[in-house]
């Protein structure tokens, strides 16, 4: 397997991309990025706009994102005050990675289903097994 891009070493920076991969990877950040790559979003519309996600934890992404420079909130000074957050100019270098994801888990979704289904009917001999 080719462990090598546009001359990046990966295996030399295996700790980067996990600590990278670990704060990007959560249940909500992803979905968070694809729905802010159509443009800036109140935090009511982004509510609305990733299912099952609690305000709670919506906060907390947006923090998160917020704190690594890839989504700012803007507040208007408005009656009620408005508040409105986008991807930043670094947030906006993930939108073609993360989109490409997201229509890879749409397209191969039935694919891994089946996969998913046709591995766990062989029963658990083969689930615990080593690698070879």
């Amino acid at each position: 397997m080719k462990t090598q891009n546009k001359g990046i070493n990966y295996s030399e920076h295996c700790e980067l991309i996990r600590e990278t991969f670990d704060r990007l990877g959560d249940k909500w950040t992803l979905v968070v990025i694809v729905i802010l790559s159509s443009g800036p979003q109140r935090f009511s519309a982004l509510q609305n706009g990733v299912a099952g996600i609690s305000q709670r934890m919506l906060t907390v992404t947006l923090r998160k994102l917020e704190r690594d420079g890839i989504v700012q909130r803007a507040v208007f000074a408005e009656v009620p005050p408005r508040v409105e957050y986008q991807l930043t100019e670094l947030g906006m270098t993930l939108i073609t990675p993360v989109t490409g994801l997201a229509d890879w888990s749409i397209l191969n979704s039935e694919a891994l289903e089946t996969n998913q289904r046709r591995f766990d009917s062989l029963g658990p001999k083969t689930k615990g097994r080593s690698a070879p």
